[in-house]
């Protein structure tokens, strides 16, 4: 294949609870545009469900919509999906991850990290919420991890995770208020260390609910918006730009584009209506 086209979705926050209809009647809307566009491969880079950790069937009931796509779709967990990373900054997350919703999450969703190889290129997907929880599935997917790195044969390399991997420089530091954003230290530098040994070019990401698109050294970074709603200033700062809507890329060998669209029909609900605060 000479070229491959994926669309990046993310933060769909799906449940079946009629309070959070406008969130499915987004995820409708960018389920219209993949029907007519019709990429190659759709990738969900996690936060499927609106809260599976207190609400399960939120996850079966994203597994039932992403199975009507028309194309095929991956995808990868995210904090509401699988619960949250410990920091190094901050107190333990109300929801950590652990093993046993991780085990959910495979159950339904299936697996939490992948490779495959398209048009010349690498793409890894990762669980980033297991990093820093010192969970024996930590250390198997950093295993699994190394052991792909080793293949990739100077193919250049995409890798799709929840969180991004920082703000700006990789040696951001973290603070109470930021930690929850990025990946986590050590693990951070851990993984930068790993993929220090290929040629990557993406990191494609989710998590923040706002579009962001910068490059760090050869290292392009793209923060994919949530499909479903953005976030109020009273919780989080602009870092991007905050509105609904999806990421296309074109992967051809030796290069990439990348398109920032929101769908026709989508609204920007907001956090603080969707769940009745004034």
């Amino acid at each position: 294949m000479h070229e491959f086209r994926l669309t990046q979705i993310s933060d769909t926050h799906l449940s079946r609870a009629a309070r959070f209809a406008s969130l499915t009647d987004n995820f409708h809307r960018v389920s219209e545009h993949i029907d007519a566009t019709r990429p190659d491969l759709v990738i969900n880079t996690g936060d499927l469900a609106f809260d599976a950790p207190t609400s399960p069937d939120d996850l079966t009931f994203a597994k039932e919509l992403h199975d009507a796509l028309p194309v095929p779709c991956r995808h990868l967990p995210g904090n509401h999906d699988v619960g949250d990373n410990p920091t190094a900054v901050g107190a333990a997350p109300k929801q950590p991850a652990n093993e046993q919703e991780r085990r959910k999450y495979l159950a339904v969703i299936g697996e939490d990290r992948w490779r495959f190889d398209e048009a010349g290129w690498c793409f890894i997907g990762l669980n980033s919420l297991l990093m820093n929880t010192d969970i024996e599935s930590e250390a198997e997917q950093f295993g699994w991890l190394a052991s792909e790195l080793a293949g990739v044969n100077g193919r250049p390399v995409a890798l799709f995770l929840h969180k991004p991997l920082f703000l700006n420089t990789p040696d951001d530091p973290e603070t109470v208020d930021t930690a929850i954003r990025y990946v986590p230290q050590p693990r951070r530098k851990n993984l930068i260390e790993l993929f220090a040994a290929v040629d990557l070019r993406l990191v494609a990401s989710g998590h923040v609910h706002q579009r962001r698109d910068f490059s760090f050294r050869h290292t392009r970074h793209v923060w994919a918006p949530s499909t479903g709603f953005i976030l109020p200033e009273r919780i989080q700062p602009v870092i991007g730009f905050k509105e609904v809507g999806l990421v296309e890329y074109r992967f051809q060998p030796d290069s990439f584009e990348v398109r920032h669209v929101k769908v026709p029909g989508q609204t920007d609900v907001d956090l603080d209506s969707l769940i009745g605060r004034k």
